[in-house]
């Protein structure tokens, strides 16, 4: 397992959500030499991106929740207890933009917008001896 899906703290994915998944997919592929491939997760395919043999994000069609949203960038912080870090955002001022859910076979994520306006996930990750 990679250290940045286990360390609290760590910056551990990024994530594209489009409203073109194959025109993001040829431009990222042609200008940084990202791999991309096809996985299904829940009703959509997923995209996941690695570089060297390392799985580093993913791309999605900007799903039905967000529709009218921008194609954007997000990140992802791995976190010991997601439930409690929602908590403690919400009480330092946070704004729940998507409320907690869980990833089948992945883990348990909640995105928040800071009292500044900046918009970060965190997620706690299913320990396996897969990842």
């Amino acid at each position: 397992m990679d250290d940045a899906f286990v360390q609290h703290g760590a910056f551990s994915w990024c994530e594209l959500m489009t409203t073109d998944v194959a025109a993001a997919k040829s431009f990222y592929t042609e200008l940084l030499g990202w791999s991309i491939t096809e996985t299904p997760v829940g009703d959509a395919p997923y995209h996941i991106i690695s570089i060297g043999g390392r799985e580093i994000g993913g791309i999605m069609v900007i799903p039905p929740r967000a529709a009218g949203a921008f194609p954007s960038w997000g990140a992802y912080v791995t976190v010991d207890d997601v439930d409690a870090i929602a908590q403690k955002a919400q009480e330092l001022g946070a704004r729940t933009i998507v409320p907690l859910t869980d990833i089948p076979d992945v883990g348990r994520f909640y995105t928040f917008q800071d009292p500044q306006g900046a918009v970060l996930s965190v997620i706690s990750y299913v320990k396996t001896a897969e990842k």
